[in-house]
């Protein structure tokens, strides 16, 4: 397998230098960034604590419910692939901008109660979502070149906190609306304001738009590397993983004999618990000698997580959660070795797309075989014990994911430009 990418880039490529930025737009996009995490999770946890009761008040069937949770890793597939083409066109702030007003629009349109809305707008929504999570890292290392473990991490940490406190009040929220719908809907204003959060990056970007346009890199040749590989596998693995616990966790609980809202605060006690363990891990994993450790320590608790839910008593739900949240934090360390990734912006987005559009197409399996499993034989146990096979597998992903970069050849070292390298240790 091939080491380097077999990426091209015109010659008249504009030089990846570090993008200059006033202070106060500096400010700006850390507050951006914060908006901006605190609904990628929300909207998708929301609809999952409520799963349950939209499904009684509007009456489809075991499909649907199915297809339900899955939309968020198709669209994250699909739509995703599109990022570096859309940000080519429209330039990465206005891309950004353009996905949140999809985001936005999407999670309104499922406050009205009727299956065909719930279903449209997720598909916008999350096509909204997923251009927005490819394009995040390399906002990130374009806007903070020299702190992207950090804001990673602050990206990372906000976009749980909006997932646990939304799990823990969409319950109550729609009990006071009087409607799941109008709960799932309510989710929607939270991300206007990351749309106008949003709007001074863009207008300043739109101002000082390079006269020469980045160069591009083609994303699906770098599954010809082993960088491109390893951390699309990587991503896969732990995509599965969280969207099958973050689609059903509750309404396992629920349909355990947990109320509704019960299964909310285990669901935001799971999500709570991910915000430290994030920050830890990413410190851990920042170091390359301890890159492994940060990575074991988040799949063998995944691991045991799983196992947890499959064989302990549904009134240890809080330890199965703790586990799982532990397990949850290992996202931001692939996003960590995606921004880092590259010798520029270009190449970080075609890592981004190609691993998180293959890694979310596969991992849409999750959610929804674990939702037709269900409905086919009543239990969860079957689901459960896949899903711990898939679990067992991401310890081994992970070690040969946070092996650390062999030095290069020497016949590496002779690369032209239009034959960049990709590197994990940038920063």
């Amino acid at each position: 397998m091939a080491s380097s990418t077999a990426a091209s880039a015109p010659p008249q490529t504009a030089p990846s230098a570090v993008v200059r930025t006033p202070r106060g737009v500096i400010i700006a996009g850390v507050v951006a960034l914060v908006l901006i995490g605190l609904n990628l999770r929300a909207g998708i946890t929301g609809a999952a604590a409520l799963l349950h009761d939209l499904q009684e008040v509007l009456g489809y069937g075991p499909l649907v419910a199915a297809i339900i949770p899955s939309i968020p890793t198709l669209c994250f597939a699909v739509a995703g692939a599109a990022t570096s083409w859309l940000t080519r066109q429209l330039g990465l702030e206005k891309a950004i901008l353009f996905s949140l007003v999809l985001l936005a629009a999407g999670l309104l349109v499922r406050g009205i109660p009727s299956t065909g809305m719930l279903l449209a707008g997720s598909v916008v929504g999350m096509s909204g979502l997923a251009i927005c999570n490819v394009a995040m890292p390399s906002f990130i290392r374009v806007h903070f070149a020299h702190r992207t473990s950090l804001m990673t991490a602050l990206y990372t940490v906000t976009m749980t906190t909006g997932a646990t406190a939304v799990a823990v009040l969409i319950v109550p929220v729609a009990q006071q609306l009087g409607s799941p719908s109008a709960g799932v809907g309510a989710i929607g204003f939270l991300a206007l304001g990351a749309c106008l959060g949003f709007l001074p990056i863009a207008l300043h970007a739109h101002r000082n738009a390079p006269a020469v346009k980045a160069g591009r890199v083609s994303p699906w040749p770098l599954l010809r590397t082993r960088t491109g590989v390893l951390i699309t596998l990587g991503f896969t693995v732990q995509a599965l993983l969280a969207y099958a616990v973050l689609s059903w966790y509750p309404y396992m609980l629920v349909t355990l004999g947990v109320s509704a809202a019960e299964g909310g605060l285990m669901f935001g006690l799971m999500q709570l618990v991910s915000v430290p363990a994030g920050m830890v891990l990413v410190a851990i994993g920042s170091r390359p000698r301890m890159r492994r450790t940060a990575f074991y320590l988040a799949t063998v608790t995944m691991a045991a997580g799983v196992l947890a839910m499959l064989v302990l008593p549904v009134s240890l739900a809080p330890l199965t959660a703790v586990l799982l949240g532990i397990g949850l934090g290992i996202f931001p360390l692939v996003m960590v070795m995606i921004s880092r990734s590259g010798r520029s912006t270009a190449e970080t987005t075609a890592l981004s797309t190609v691993a998180q559009s293959a890694g979310y197409l596969l991992a849409t399996i999750g959610p929804f075989g674990m939702g037709l499993l269900h409905s086919a034989t009543g239990s969860w146990t079957l689901p459960l014990i896949l899903l711990l096979a898939v679990a067992l597998g991401q310890i081994v992903v992970g070690h040969l994911l946070s092996a650390r970069p062999k030095p290069p050849r020497p016949a590496e070292s002779g690369r032209t430009a239009s034959q960049p390298a990709i590197s994990q240790e940038q920063s």
